[in-house]
């Protein structure tokens, strides 16, 4: 198996951007697109299994020089275990959310997702996103990012209605100045260091001055903290996601913020380990939760709660990478694992609710426990598993990520363990409270309930309300089918983890140039 596992590497970029040319060229034909867009989905879920086996099997990753090209100065691509998961993650996501949108496809015809548009640029989506994580230099990232970032720009303005576009707008800006930014930050890289090779780079850096160490660091740190939310540079993501349709919105959220926190992984832990920004990164972290957190409060639409807490969340993951022990980063990898399915599904189960109700408003949707206890369930279930609630992933995580600040015991890791435990609260009554006023609310309740809540009386509306539409079964088939997995994380939770400690262990111990020129296979 071994033999062959660095030729199955190449196939995780390549197939996706074949079936996304195969789906072009179908045009109209929706069902051979759907076919072609699920089978490749399929085939990178299998090959990247295969992969993760293989590493984890051998303890050894597996490097690709593209073309032949001796190292450093070809295109190498890198799968170690952490790569290999978080592919498998992802295009189990990408295909869940696929099959979500076919079911709302075949429903609504092209208005939401015009087919001859929309699976080319999900697999181009897809293809960038497998690209950036397999990337063993920095232009390649940035490539990844590019091509993800593209596809992005179609699949966010899908319908071309006035607030996609808007927002959709806006979300090119952002991006592009963040990729601007990304783009200095290499060519700086290069000059100072004559490569872009992230083993070389690695390597070479220690003979730099701190302070040009130090700028270099925080220009690449800038650039990612904008592509995954960090906060204060996350006030582009709560007004750009919940606009888009159902589909889009919730592969958004589960895993393009968590491309830009890989990037900060592997900045923290391999380029930089010499020059370390940690304690600028636990206060980052801080205001990532709280600021996060008070926002989806003080949310009254379900997607732009769901949009504030994806914020809130991505500041466990910095407070776990800054926390910079091995336990702290097989912690922040799980919880990355847990974030990327369960948020990507409350995404899924809001987007039923808006089809059901008409409407995404906690203040306008009422009586759905009677009206539709499917949905009321698939709802529950991610909803106090992100909020923390034992026994579940969401809360093995967070355990794990506090036992690791406690280890270190500082008062600046008691000051983030307290404000995790608080954003883990704030976070349940938000999405509990949205779940009280949409499902257990009757349709005569309404005079004692909305003097409770009327402070939310000046929270950004939803979107114009629209009429009630059919639920194919494949829609709530797929939202069940990622419920599934999310309690299947809480389940197999135990070797889940351990492959996570193996990542955390690996991920602080160098990778030299000799080592990566002998995994080239």
């Amino acid at each position: 198996m071994i033999e062959f596992a660095p030729a199955l590497v190449p196939l995780l970029v390549t197939l996706p951007l074949l079936g996304a040319a195969i789906a072009l060229i179908a045009g109209r034909h929706r069902r051979t697109q759907v076919v072609v867009s699920v089978i490749t989905l399929t085939l990178v879920c299998a090959i990247a299994a295969v992969l993760l086996y293989v590493v984890d099997a051998g303890d050894a990753p597996i490097a690709v020089s593209v073309g032949g090209w001796p190292i450093p100065f070809g295109i190498v691509l890198y799968v170690d275990r952490l790569a290999a998961l978080l592919v498998v993650v992802s295009s189990i996501v990408l295909l869940a959310v696929l099959l979500f949108s076919v079911g709302q496809g075949a429903a609504d015809g092209d208005d939401e997702t015009p087919v001859s548009i929309f699976h080319p640029s999900y697999l181009i989506l897809g293809a960038g996103i497998f690209n950036a994580f397999i990337a063993g230099d920095l232009f390649n990232l940035y490539v990844g990012f590019e091509i993800l970032l593209v596809a992005s720009y179609v699949l966010i303005t899908l319908g071309s209605t006035e607030s996609r576009i808007r927002t959709g707008v806006v979300y090119i800006v952002v991006s592009l100045v963040s990729s601007i930014l990304f783009l200095a930050a290499i060519a700086m890289i290069y000059g100072a260091l004559g490569t872009v090779n992230m083993v070389q780079i690695a390597e070479r850096m220690g003979e730099l001055p701190q302070e040009t160490q130090l700028v270099l660091h925080l220009m690449l740190l800038l650039a990612f903290s904008i592509k995954a939310a960090v906060f204060p540079l996350s006030f582009w993501l709560p007004d750009s996601y919940p606009t888009a349709p159902a589909p889009v919105t919730a592969v958004f959220a589960g895993l393009l913020t968590k491309v830009g926190v890989y990037a900060i992984i592997r900045t923290e832990t391999q380029l930089f380990l010499d020059n370390d920004v940690n304690q600028l990164l636990l206060w980052v972290a801080l205001a990532t939760m709280i600021v996060g957190v008070l926002g989806a409060v003080a949310q009254a639409e379900l997607k732009r709660i769901l949009s504030f807490t994806l914020v809130s969340h991505i500041g466990y993951m910095i407070f776990g990478l800054a926390i910079a022990t091995p336990a702290a980063i097989g912690a922040t990898i799980y919880y990355m694992v847990h974030h990327i399915v369960v948020q990507t599904t409350l995404f899924l189960a809001v987007g039923l609710v808006e089809r059901r109700a008409g409407s995404t408003s906690i203040l306008r949707v009422k009586g759905l426990m009677k009206a539709a206890p499917v949905i009321a369930v698939l709802y529950f279930i991610p909803a106090i598993n992100l909020g923390g609630l034992p026994p579940f992933s969401g809360f093995i995580g967070k355990f794990a990520l506090f036992d690791a600040a406690a280890a270190v015991g500082t008062p600046i890791m008691i000051v983030l363990m307290v404000a995790g435990i608080l954003t883990s609260l704030l976070t349940l009554y938000a999405l509990m409270r949205a779940w009280n006023l949409s499902f257990w609310r009757e349709e005569d309740d309404s005079a004692e309930t909305e003097a409770r809540i009327e402070y939310l009386g000046d929270a950004p509306a939803a979107r114009t309300q629209t009429e009630r539409r059919v639920i194919p079964k494949i829609m709530t088939a797929s939202t069940t089918g990622m419920v599934a997995i999310t309690l299947a994380l809480t389940i197999f939770a135990g070797p889940l983890y351990d492959i996570c400690t193996r990542i955390g262990e690996a991920l602080l111990q160098p990778v030299t140039l000799t080592q990566l020129e002998e995994d080239v296979r």
